[in-house]
């Protein structure tokens, strides 16, 4: 299964919706703009876009609620041990209160990974990130950034755009 995900105005990335009538999108906004988001296989129909092949995923992507994407560029010869402690790690991050979904996401072109995480609001996100079960599941990570990191990590936040109150 992939996950496809373009940057736009909201208006013009509402308008997919009605020439793809058979896609389940999810649309978010932030203060920086706005982002479409689906899952499926095949080829993407974003003209620009990012595609990504869904490694992990827990939970279902509700059309409410609070995104975070950490967006983490890695070397290509680090990808193999980056992959691995995502995928062996303690991650109970579904049993935490707020939490929506949970997608590790490896992109198909280009080096950033995205971990995307959806809370049923933003104070659920910071719950989580102020939690025990937090700092257990961050331990051993020092201050210095993995050899694998090709570049610092980013984090993007977005709301859930809610269409009926637009």
């Amino acid at each position: 299964m992939n996950a496809y995900m373009t940057n736009g105005t909201i208006d013009f990335l509402l308008k997919l919706e009605e020439k793809h009538k058979d896609i389940d999108f999810y649309f978010m906004t932030s203060n920086s703009g706005a982002l479409a988001y689906y899952e499926g296989n095949g080829k993407s129909i974003f003209n620009a876009g990012r595609d990504y092949d869904i490694l992990l995923e827990k939970g279902a992507i509700s059309e409410d609620g609070y995104v975070v994407m950490n967006n983490i560029p890695v070397v290509e010869d680090g990808q193999a041990t980056f992959e691995k402690r995502f995928m062996q790690g303690e991650n109970n991050i579904d049993m935490m209160p707020g939490f929506q979904a949970y997608r590790f996401l490896k992109p198909l072109k280009g080096n950033t990974y995205v971990v995307f995480t959806q809370w049923r609001s933003a104070q659920d996100f910071e719950n989580w990130k102020n939690s025990e079960h937090f700092k257990q599941s961050h331990k051993g990570q020092s201050t210095k950034p993995p050899a694998y990191y090709a570049d610092k990590p980013f984090t993007t936040a977005y709301h859930m755009f809610d269409k009926d109150n637009a």
